[in-house]
């Protein structure tokens, strides 16, 4: 479907991509991984024409591509209903003669009378413009429902939407045209949106018949949607087969063996020199040792892999605030007049991390906002008085900014030296271009660093935090849940990443509707899906039944004649099967659940 050859980019002095050689078949699953700023964004700009590269060659076999951006623009006066049905409109026949007449005016054939395209262009651009939006208004609601759009907000301008809400917008929208689509690119498709909606589109991923490009951070995510990972590291590319955690397995033995190659080609170098040393040493007026500077010459240099700077960081606290942190009854919560919590009942004892989730709107930050005396509240709230309260607000509302992210730090640690300022922000990869730049001029996962740095900064024994690793490459998220996983002190933390909620808390809450429900134990306990987070899926070969048998560990009968779908991680399950001769293969793939 997609295939580039020996592509390379730059942008200014800074080659971003080298001789970048791949290629995406007919329902490949692909993630496309690496740190912030790698890289990952103009490849797939490259892929689909929209940055022409500098060298190499990019071919593409259908230009029936559906493309959700990273950072999704809309019209601005534009309501939610016009934004969807005007994409489904651009996927009608009015959409693709309108799409056709683009590229014969961009090409101009010398067969062709270009007044009478252009003319015809003109007349159907006015009519798609003047078509009623609502003109196929059940399948406009009936897609925002599926994403968990609110119907209540469908007739809203886009612009005053939340982040997340833009996101199930740009969702809705591709779903628009993916019945006609070969090929689905999603970069960054689950930011923002709650965990029903990513786990919605996990599903709608796993059915769909054509061809997907990820790129995410979200490691369930990756783990449950690709069949393949594509790296991206010192803009070179790497293909690996597999989901995420496969590709960390395999990326790790790839490193030991090259790590392993270069010690040994280092011992063996330093051996073929001193033996050539002794050699001219001992006998100078003879030639033999030039034969084992020609050895040395010939030998294979292996370089050890080079490491990116391991982020890694603690989250200090003061002195313990006694067993209950936080205890609260029939706790409500109003922003303005509207009630938004109702009766929460909550104990929060010393080294108890909580992890809350739920849909966005349900009341998340404003129990955070509550804690922290930030809304009206009514019911009974006790807050431990030796508590010291940490808090990441998830738009980094705590930052000023027109500061640099020197100037914000200096003013947290007060009269202690600007060095030591320059030496936290610099342990999350802040360099001093980032560092004496204003902070609104920054990257989202910039900030979130920023704000991670200051929250370093403070000892503090109660942390409340909204959405930590929103913006955070998946080596930064790594680094957060070690740390906050290590931290002594008590904490709330309002996420949708479930790698965190089951990596560092001791209880979870769901909150629905301004209600929370709190569960000792993990994320997936909590749900009963220990077993489902682990399936993903995978290309699995056709085999055909020659002799009838039964897998008594499943009790699944096969007759002569069956058709059997085994994935290549389940090969051993049946090999009694293929020794007996029962099993033969056939030509063919497809993909497949299977449990990891």
């Amino acid at each position: 479907m997609l295939r580039a050859w020996s592509v390379s980019k730059s942008f200014g002095q800074k080659e971003v991509l080298k001789e970048v050689s791949l290629q995406i078949n007919d329902r490949d699953r692909v993630a496309i991984v690496g740190p912030n700023g790698v890289g990952k964004s103009t490849l797939i700009k490259l892929l689909l024409g929209e940055l022409r590269p500098d060298i190499g060659e990019i071919t593409r076999r259908t230009e029936r591509i559906c493309y959700l951006s990273q950072f999704p623009l809309f019209e601005p006066d534009e309501t939610v209903a016009q934004s969807v049905s005007r994409c489904g409109q651009a996927s009608s026949k009015i959409g693709k003669r309108l799409h056709e007449l683009e590229e014969i005016m961009l090409t101009q054939p010398a067969d062709v009378d270009m007044n009478e395209i252009v003319s015809e262009y003109s007349i159907l651009q006015e009519e798609f413009q003047n078509a009623d939006s609502f003109e196929d208004d059940a399948k406009v609601r009936d897609t925002l429902a599926k994403v968990g759009f609110s119907e209540s907000n469908i007739s809203k301008k886009v612009a005053e939407l939340s982040g997340g809400e833009k996101t199930k917008i740009m969702l809705a929208k591709v779903l628009m045209q993916a019945d006609d689509a070969d090929m689905l690119i999603l970069d960054e498709p689950t930011s923002h949106l709650d965990m029903a909606t990513i786990e919605w589109l996990e599903n709608y991923l796993l059915k769909f018949q054509g061809a997907i490009v990820l790129v995410s951070h979200d490691r369930y995510f990756l783990d449950r949607t690709v069949t393949h990972v594509i790296e991206i590291e010192d803009g070179k590319v790497r293909q690996f087969s597999g989901n995420y955690s496969d590709y960390v397995v395999k990326k790790k033995l790839e490193i030991d063996r090259q790590n392993v190659a270069a010690e040994k080609y280092q011992i063996e170098k330093d051996r073929l020199e001193r033996i050539a040393e002794e050699q001219h040493q001992k006998e100078w007026f003879k030639s033999t040792h030039k034969t084992r500077l020609k050895m040395l010459d010939r030998l294979e240099e292996v370089e050890a892999h080079e490491e990116r700077p391991e982020l890694r960081f603690s989250v200090e606290t003061t002195k313990r605030s006694g067993k209950n942190v936080i205890t609260a009854k029939e706790f409500n919560a109003y922003r303005g007049e509207k009630q938004i919590l109702y009766d929460i009942d909550l104990e929060l004892e010393v080294k108890d991390k909580l992890g809350i989730f739920g849909a966005n709107g349900s009341g998340k930050t404003t129990f955070i906002k509550a804690l922290l005396n930030e809304v009206r509240w009514e019911g009974d709230i006790w807050v431990a008085p030796g508590a010291t309260i940490g808090y990441f607000a998830q738009g980094h509302d705590l930052l000023d900014p027109d500061k640099t992210p020197e100037e914000q730090m200096t003013e947290m640690l007060s009269k202690e030296a600007k060095s030591k300022a320059r030496g936290l922000l610099a342990r999350f990869y802040l360099k001093a271009h980032e560092v004496d730049r204003p902070i609104s001029t920054l990257s989202g996962g910039e900030r979130a660093r920023v704000a991670l740095a200051i929250m370093l900064s403070e000892k503090r024994n109660l942390l409340l935090l909204d959405e930590p690793t929103n913006y955070l490459d998946i080596q930064a998220r790594q680094a957060v849940e070690s740390a906050l996983k290590d931290y002594e002190g008590t904490m709330i933390i309002i996420t949708h990443d479930r790698y965190l909620l089951d990596s560092i808390c001791t209880m979870v809450g769901e909150m629905n509707n301004g209600r929370l429900a709190v569960f000792r134990g993990t994320y997936s306990q909590y749900k009963g899906r220990v077993k489902e987070v682990k399936v993903g899926v995978e290309e699995a070969g056709i085999y055909k039944v020659v002799s009838g048998f039964t897998d008594w560990t499943t009790k699944t009968k096969y007759r002569d004649g069956d058709q059997v779908a085994i994935a290549q991680s389940e090969i051993e399950n049946y090999r009694w099967a293929f020794d007996a001769g029962k099993l033969k293969k056939m030509a063919g793939t497809e993909l497949k659940k299977v449990r990891k």
